[in-house]
């Protein structure tokens, strides 16, 4: 045996391996990209910023072209999929993607860039978002922090906006309810857009039925067992799933509008569905919730096949939803 091959740990295909030595393959990465001084398809600036040295937190923020001081326009606080251990707020998709939302929907976006597991496994990743969405907040604060002068310039923070599509959705979810019990600087969140959210649980629903007996070998369980090992209640945790007994309820959403995305070819798409029912029916006093259900697609199609007349369509639903 050549004594240079590592040995595998564990692995998750085709996502990722993780090597006895602690060493990580990402196998479906897209490329990192820098940011741009105007994007030549959407006119949109971006930079990257430190939101905070220790513990090391990062962000890639966008601009629309044309935007004045007066009047001032809402704010999405965005986090990147990739089931917690992969993608980043710097690659290539998501700083498409972010670019064409920013513009549609003429809002300043940060992308929150938290670290991944395993290295970093859960709960750094939602520590991290939190504080990233505290630091954002703060600059409405008179006096305060003054760190990034297009939040403080051209923001207008009664419209904040939170949204994630897959893991960064499900840290949307938990980072709503978070605010909802402990309060943002007196700051309240608007609304939110999950889009194809990553929930689960141990007990089969809907279409999941039929892979019961290879559930436990299903992508989706694996990797909530590599990015967050010691999870009180393995995959029935109310951060993954969200309408398990004893969780906390989802009343306590701390936001006023909010929009749920799945599409239909998803394995994921009946946990969304019944998560949208579940807030409907536990009181939430939002003013506005809704729920997309789209045809023929499977999960980030609208990161994943960009291009498409479909993707298309659905960031401009997202970009209209912000108001």
């Amino acid at each position: 045996m050549d004594s240079n091959v590592k040995e595998i740990a564990t692995e998750v295909l085709p996502y990722i391996r993780v090597y006895k030595d602690g060493s990580v393959d990402r196998l479906v990465d897209s490329p990192i990209v820098p940011p741009c001084n105007e994007d030549p398809e959407t006119g949109v600036s971006s930079k990257d910023i430190v939101v905070s040295k220790s513990p090391p937190i990062s962000a890639r923020i966008y601009l629309p072209k044309h935007v004045e001081q007066s009047p001032k326009i809402p704010l999405l606080v965005y986090f990147h999929g990739g089931a917690f251990c992969f993608e980043s707020a710097f690659s290539f998709v998501e700083t498409k993607y972010m670019n064409r939302l920013a513009k549609q929907a003429n809002v300043v976006v940060i992308s929150i860039e938290y670290r991944l597991a395993p290295e970093h496994p859960l709960p750094i990743g939602y520590e991290d978002c939190w504080s990233g969405l505290q630091w954002v907040a703060s600059h409405s604060i008179d006096g305060g922090l003054k760190d990034e002068p297009w939040l403080s310039t051209y923001v207008d923070f009664d419209r904040l906006y939170v949204g994630g599509d897959s893991a960064g959705a499900n840290l949307a979810h938990v980072i709503l309810l978070r605010a909802g019990s402990e309060g943002l600087n007196g700051v309240k969140i608007k609304g939110a857009f999950l889009t194809h959210p990553y929930f689960w649980g141990s007990k089969p629903i809907g279409s999941e039925i039929k892979n019961n007996e290879e559930r436990e070998k299903l992508a989706t369980c694996m990797m909530w067992h590599l990015v967050y090992p010691e999870a009180p209640g393995g995959i029935d945790n109310p951060m993954l799933n969200p309408v398990v007994e004893g969780g906390p309820s989802l009343a306590g959403l701390g936001c006023s509008r909010l929009l749920i995305s799945v599409a239909k070819e998803d394995l994921l798409r009946d946990r969304g569905v019944s998560y949208y029912h579940a807030v409907k029916k536990s009181g939430w006093k939002g003013e506005l919730m809704e729920l997309v259900d789209v045809e023929g697609e499977d999960h980030a199609f609208h990161i994943l096949a960009h291009e498409s007349e479909t993707a298309m369509k659905l960031i401009q639903k997202l970009a209209s939803f912000i108001v």
